[in-house]
């Protein structure tokens, strides 16, 4: 009786390249996630983090290489496209419609991504980031961080076989910054892939399963949550004297330890 084969990657992205201006950001960058993984995708600021995440969601597609979704390319798809075949986006940028409550931007994202309106599912992804008190408020009256978990509630409302977050702790405290880990890590094991970036690099730690460093436009490293902050490369480029300030143990107990 053979052994189960493990389940083919939800994206494999593959000899990414992105040229802005004439100067190359992205210089064919590899990479893959998959069900149930949650990957950094770590760097220095002009690294390539954002540019690449908007390659992957469709919001800028690559000037070469080639991106598929559970084994379908879709390198050539609109953000709208992708969006309907199941990603979720969390951009860097501030996106809440600021004039509708926060009950009216997810049922407004539902409509837009191809999924029946619904109010009630709506709730639901509101309450999974702690804002089923804030329903009928504008979320041009949230705080920072209630409009960052508003967004992710958003990106949640259609049930993302593949989540990209950019940057999904700006602007929230450290303890909101710990219930939305939880809530990522939560997320895929659910059965999504979740792919963040984040310049709160202790966090990010906690909740990834792996971590690759972007450097001048390619992966450098690749390691697991609980090494990457060892390689060698990563505290010469990246981390420099992080032995200074650990980070603290990751939200499954797994990661690096102080």
């Amino acid at each position: 009786m053979s052994s189960a084969q493990p389940l083919p990657p939800t994206l494999v992205a593959a000899g990414i390249r992105v040229a802005r201006g004439g100067k190359a950001i992205l210089r064919g960058v590899d990479l893959q996630a998959r069900s149930g993984e949650v990957v950094g995708v770590l760097g220095p600021s002009g690294a390539g983090k954002s540019t690449l995440f908007r390659a992957l969601v469709g919001e800028r597609p690559p000037d070469d290489g080639t991106i598929a979704l559970l084994g379908q390319n879709v390198t050539k798809w609109p953000l709208w496209k992708r969006a309907r075949a199941g990603v979720g986006y969390v951009p860097q940028e501030p996106s809440v419609l600021w004039d509708l409550t926060v009950l009216e931007n997810l049922v407004a994202y539902r409509q837009i991504a191809g999924v029946r309106a619904a109010s009630g599912d709506a709730g639901t992804s509101a309450r999974r980031v702690g804002l089923e008190d804030q329903l009928h408020v504008r979320a041009g009256q949230l705080s920072g961080g209630e409009r960052r978990r508003l967004e992710l509630a958003r990106a949640l409302t259609c049930a993302p076989r593949l989540l990209v977050c950019d940057e999904p702790f700006a602007g929230v405290d450290p303890a909101g910054a710990e219930q939305l880990g939880r809530l990522l890590r939560e997320v895929a094991s659910e059965g999504t892939a979740v792919l963040l970036a984040d310049h709160h690099v202790s966090e990010a730690l906690r909740v990834c399963t792996f971590a690759l460093l972007l450097l001048d436009g390619v992966v450098a490293v690749t390691a697991a949550s609980a090494e990457f902050p060892n390689e060698p490369l990563v505290r010469g480029r990246y981390l420099g004297t992080w032995e200074s300030a650990p980070p603290r143990t990751p939200v499954d107990g797994s990661g690096p330890q102080p």
